[in-house]
């Protein structure tokens, strides 16, 4: 029998997410470029939703009604035009952010950007040099004749849409040109004028100098424009023939996606719209108006003159006294397990395991699973020289990892010619478990150290995703890990997982026995609580287990940080229930699982969310904290989230972002820093 629940949409819970960034850059205490870069993850963002999801639901709406959203019914174009009509109130308000509020406040501190204007001419000289000896070189013009006209606009990248005359027969035409921003900087800095900073985006720069591209025209209209195209990898049968042939095969056709929005300077003249239209074979769903500049996530690389005024000040990355009185961090773990937090304590230490691994003469195997590798990884050139050095060594690359597919492979290629045992991707499944495993023969006996992370292996992100990592010798979750690679490998088809729970196996059925058990101590008038730590809460069947749960009278405080589908507050559904969403520096990344079990707490961590692909189309890890100090150290940073009324937000049943009332004005992640360093 179908139950009564309701549940948010997906895509317009993510769209909730993406205007709680927008907040952050429309927040006044705010550090400047700290808002500067909360506009260009927003617009980042934005993006490859559009390349994704929206090009998804587009092609649903062409195939089939009936695949989208069956909880909802709702038909995939009311879905698409909501989503649509919150984009572009959105995009007017990222845009009075900017022009009101970003621009004013910039050139208050002495630093203007030009926009729309003439260039003054102090910078003439510095502008048409930089033009003439940079810019031009990456300049093709294409000039459209007819209708018939073959004109192909790469993904993401920016173009100008022109209005010319002919100067000696007075003919209209149109004419392409692109923006060559995916090959030189954005914003480019100017000479100071006595006290103040001048920057000058690169498309104002070639506006400048239209007449030099084209002497036989007048201009008679310049508009930006850009188009996002369908960015998923269509692999059509995973089972058969190379995999990895046919990733690499799919990954150059990524540039060839049918189109998922248009975004159009809204002051171009109509019949120009139409005739775009028309030579790019776009449908009226495609257009979407927008302003003067496009592409606003390359306000990353808006430098800051006044660095590191106006911006908040970085963390230093902490020490771990439990690593750290050892000369070795195999000695460390040897004496107890140990827990890091990221970025908060150094990634140095995830480094070290794997050089001291590669390097120790007792260590004879590593086995590592990656899903995201750093461009330049320390740790796949720590495993190189491993295998090099004589030690055993087996690595999973997942290569369906979206958008680092290409990387993936490059490292996995690398990694195979050193001597390594390269496993690639799984047909029919991704493995986003962030494991490794080291093997040391200690007087004629193997001693295991296991990695359980919550965040890839990769040193650039661990700058700024917020991510735990357990280091232990347990020995009942090391050989469950152990059988976990075998299977990876194809040597253990039926491995038994008893203290780990791993998407595929036991994932499920574990987290509801856990929901189930606090159902029952609520029922009898036991403490029951739940808190769910996660990135994304999507699938239906978990769902209806916390709604089941806040009807018992559980009390569950949900952190979720993307999209959520759960509807707060609801009588009869979900009165018990809170939903917590914070924002600051660092992507909040990690997973925990806290069931109060009447006191004896349940507490586990890793890499899955719960969401459809990761408990039934994924491999994941998801493994407890057994000693009592580490387990308070994940409670702490859970109950600063749960008060932190400076960054952190309650979603309401309408999808709002709403304030936390926290007297204490709690700031989560700078706390627990502090509280860090006190305990460190």
């Amino acid at each position: 029998m179908e139950n009564s629940f309701t549940y948010f949409d997906r895509d317009l819970s993510w769209l909730s997410f993406n205007k709680r960034i927008l907040m952050e850059a429309g927040d006044a205490s705010v550090p400047l470029y700290d808002r500067i870069k909360f506009m260009a993850i927003y617009s980042s963002n934005l993006d490859e939703f559009f390349r994704v999801r929206v090009a998804a639901i587009r092609s649903i709406v062409d195939i089939d009604k009936r695949k989208i959203n069956k909880r909802l019914k709702n038909d995939p174009k009311i879905i698409l035009e909501e989503i649509l009509n919150e984009v572009n109130s959105q995009l007017n308000e990222f845009g009075r952010i900017k022009r009101n509020e970003i621009i004013p406040q910039l050139k208050g501190e002495g630093i203007y950007l030009y926009r729309n204007e003439e260039i003054k001419s102090e910078h003439k000289e510095a502008s048409n040099r930089f033009f003439k000896s940079k810019i031009l070189s990456y300049l093709q013009p294409e000039l459209l004749l007819s209708l018939d006209s073959k004109v192909f606009l790469e993904n993401k990248q920016l173009y100008f849409a022109l209005e010319l005359r002919n100067i000696a027969t007075f003919k209209e035409q149109y004419a392409i040109l692109n923006i060559p921003s995916a090959f030189l900087p954005r914003f480019i800095q100017l000479p100071a004028i006595e006290s103040t900073y001048y920057f000058i985006a690169i498309d104002d720069i070639i506006r400048e100098n239209l007449d030099f591209l084209f002497p036989q025209y007048k201009i008679e209209g310049c508009y930006s424009i850009k188009l996002n195209r369908d960015a998923d990898l269509n692999i059509e049968d995973e089972y058969e023939g190379n995999l990895v042939k046919k990733i690499r095969k799919q990954i150059t056709k990524r540039k060839l996606g049918v189109p998922s929005r248009f975004l159009f300077d809204q002051s171009m003249p109509d019949e120009l719209l139409k005739y775009l239209k028309e030579v790019l074979d776009l449908k009226h769903e495609d257009l979407v108006p927008g302003g003067r500049y496009h592409n606003m996530h390359d306000l990353f690389g808006l430098d800051n003159p006044k660095s590191p005024d106006l911006e908040t000040p970085k963390l230093n990355p902490l020490n771990s006294k439990s690593i750290d009185e050892y000369n070795s961090i195999f000695e460390a773990i040897d004496k107890d397990d140990v827990l890091l937090h990221f970025p908060y304590q150094s990634y140095d230490y995830v480094l070290r395991f794997f050089n001291e691994a590669a390097l120790n003469p007792e260590v004879t195997c590593i086995k590592a699973t990656f899903y995201r590798i750093a461009p330049e990884s320390f740790i796949c050139n720590a495993l190189i020289s491993a295998a090099k050095n004589g030690k055993e060594v087996t690595v999973f690359v997942e290569i369906k990892a979206r958008f680092d597919e290409q990387n993936n492979l490059k490292w996995a290629s690398r990694m195979e010619e050193s001597g390594i045992k390269i496993i690639y991707s799984m047909p029919g499944l991704k493995v986003h478990a962030k494991v490794a495993l080291v093997t040391k023969e200690v007087d004629g006996e193997d001693v295991k150290y296991g990695y359980f992370g919550t965040g890839n292996f990769n040193e650039r992100t661990a700058e700024i995703y917020a991510d735990q990592a357990l280091l232990t010798t347990n020995t009942d979750l090391n050989e469950e890990l152990d059988q976990l690679f075998s299977y990876l490998a194809k040597d253990n088809e039926e491995p038994q997982f008893n203290h780990l729970l791993i998407s595929q196996f036991n994932i499920v059925d574990r987290f509801t026995e856990m929901i189930d058990n606090e159902i029952e101590l609520a029922k009898s008038g036991k403490k029951a609580h739940i808190i769910i730590k996660i990135n994304n809460l999507q699938d239906d069947y978990m769902i209806d287990k916390l709604y089941e749960a806040s009807n018992a009278g559980v009390r569950v405080d949900l952190i979720v940080r993307a999209i959520c589908c759960l509807v707060p507050g609801v009588k009869g559904q979900s009165e018990n229930i809170q939903i917590h969403r914070i924002v600051d520096s660092f992507l909040e990344h990690s997973r925990v699982f806290y069931f109060n079990n009447d006191g004896d707490i349940r507490l586990y961590q890793g890499s899955s969310d719960w969401m459809k692909r990761n408990l039934y189309r994924r491999i994941e890890v998801v493994f407890p904290i057994l000693r009592n100090h580490l387990k308070m150290e994940i409670i702490k940073m859970l109950e600063l989230q749960l008060a932190d009324g400076v960054k952190g937000k309650l979603i309401d049943s309408q999808l709002n972002n709403l304030e936390v009332d926290s007297p204490a004005k709690v700031r989560s992640q700078r706390d627990f820093y502090e509280w860090l360093k006190v305990k460190s």
